[in-house]
């Protein structure tokens, strides 16, 4: 296995505050710090008559829009019309039309992040040649320009958490590549369910972070910001979608906007909260606490909650011969999850139990990467507890970690040092992507 190649949010005037993360440091890991003002450039109101015509536009031009979209799954056998709508889900795909299009419906089942690494790619080809030598050719980066509308925010904002490890110790150009290829317009969320919880994790569901626009529901369709040089840019490309705003509307649009994110924002305040300085330093002291045990009992080790997840980036790398003589490099998504993901060639396995690699899943992306990058490795999107065949919910688990944290002194006791000096071997990273 390899290494990858290297806000809360509020309205005030033209300004969306967005937390930005400062790199960790020793004294305080993870703290978030140096908010940061994402400055709304331009407003428009577009109409859901012209944001369709804009969709059917890209579509015609052989650019289509990657977008919310109904899935056919679990339909066509519902015969209630109550139970079909309940049933019916969402993903992000290439759609044809704004016939396709589910703006504001149901999170998509899967993320963005497919569309930024992909589930399994060519890294390079190689060729043997009739000398004995070896020429290597590698996989393009010049990707075509493409657009996202209505990307949920939980999505977008995982977009620059993972940008860190990616151009960590080493630029990964697919990565990077498909990321300046993309133009990202998010969209406010009504917050999908309990599940959510993207306020306990420094976000919100409005959070402008990862987006070059963001779009808000109003009466009159969507207020549109444009929030960077590629979101301006599109909106200059398309002018007849993008409605320059009367005063007296611009008020009237901007304050109904306000109003449904301050509303989102309170429900899904009430989901869950973390003090996460407590949170960081029980991890770190209590590696071998009971706790993990009751935990690994509920996984299977599917690894479905890294499949859905829009920050994990774990992957793979082997080599596949086509023919005699020449083959491909590979990358493939993998998970900490399951059992052969630590296996050495030995035979020996670090994290030889479920108990140990469910415990690396939260260690990782509350303690670790927050050390390492300065930002919490999750969202807060929920997809996680909505997928497990299991029901393990992420948002009990650290609700339960944090009232564990709360209740005892912020000094480690001997358990806990001892449990740090154990921690040596199995936290060593076994593949970048999982440091």
């Amino acid at each position: 296995m390899s290494k990858p190649a290297k806000g809360d949010m509020k309205t005030d005037g033209a300004q969306l505050k967005t937390t930005k993360a400062t790199k960790a440091t020793k004294a305080k890991p993870g703290a978030k710090a140096n908010d940061a003002i994402a400055t709304v450039r331009q407003r428009f109101l577009v109409s859901a008559d012209a944001l369709a015509a804009l969709v059917d536009k890209l579509a015609a031009a052989g650019t289509p829009a990657v977008a919310p979209a109904w899935t056919a799954d679990g339909t066509t056998d519902a015969t209630d019309a109550t139970v079909a709508a309940t049933a019916r889900e969402t993903e992000y795909r290439s759609v044809s039309g704004a016939a396709e299009l589910a703006l504001g419906e149901r999170l998509p089942r899967l993320s963005l992040k497919q569309y930024f690494l992909p589930p399994t790619e060519v890294l390079f080809s190689y060729r043997r040649n009739g000398g004995g030598e070896v020429e290597l050719t590698p996989a393009p980066t010049d990707f075509a320009a493409q657009v996202v509308l209505g990307a949920r925010p939980c999505d977008t904002a995982a977009l620059p958490i993972v940008d860190k490890v990616m151009n960590w110790d080493y630029a990964d150009e697919l990565w990077n590549a498909r990321r300046a290829a993309t133009t990202i317009f998010s969209l406010a969320c009504g917050v999908e369910d309990d599940s959510c919880f993207c306020s306990a994790v420094f976000l919100d569901p409005a959070t402008a972070q990862g987006a070059d626009g963001l779009l808000t529901p109003v009466d009159d369709g969507y207020l549109v910001e444009t929030l960077s040089d590629k979101g301006d840019a599109f909106a200059a490309a398309h002018p007849e979608s993008f409605a320059a705003l009367a005063a007296g509307t611009d008020k009237a649009a901007t304050e109904q906007a306000e109003r449904f994110r301050a509303a989102a924002g309170e429900r899904v305040a009430g989901h869950l909260t973390l003090d996460h300085e407590r949170l960081r330093n029980w991890l770190e002291n209590h590696f071998d606490d009971p706790f993990w045990a009751t935990l690994g009992l509920r996984c299977n080790g599917c690894g479905v909650c890294a499949s859905v997840c829009p920050t994990c980036h774990c992957f793979d790398i082997v080599d596949e011969p086509e023919s005699v003589g020449r083959g491909v490099r590979r990358r493939n998504w993998d998970t900490c999850q399951t059992c052969v993901f630590t296996l050495h060639a030995s035979g020996h396995n670090p994290r030889a139990d479920q108990n140990a690699r469910y415990r690396q899943r939260i260690e990782h992306k509350f303690h670790v990467y927050p050390f390492k990058f300065g930002d919490v490795l999750c969202t807060g999107c929920g997809r996680c507890s909505r997928a497990c065949p299991t029901s393990q919910d992420l948002a009990e688990i650290l609700a339960a970690i944090n009232a564990k944290a709360a209740g005892e002194s912020a000094a480690p006791d001997k358990a806990g040092k001892a449990s740090k000096a154990a921690k040596g071997a199995d936290a060593a990273p076994t593949t970048g992507a999982d440091s």
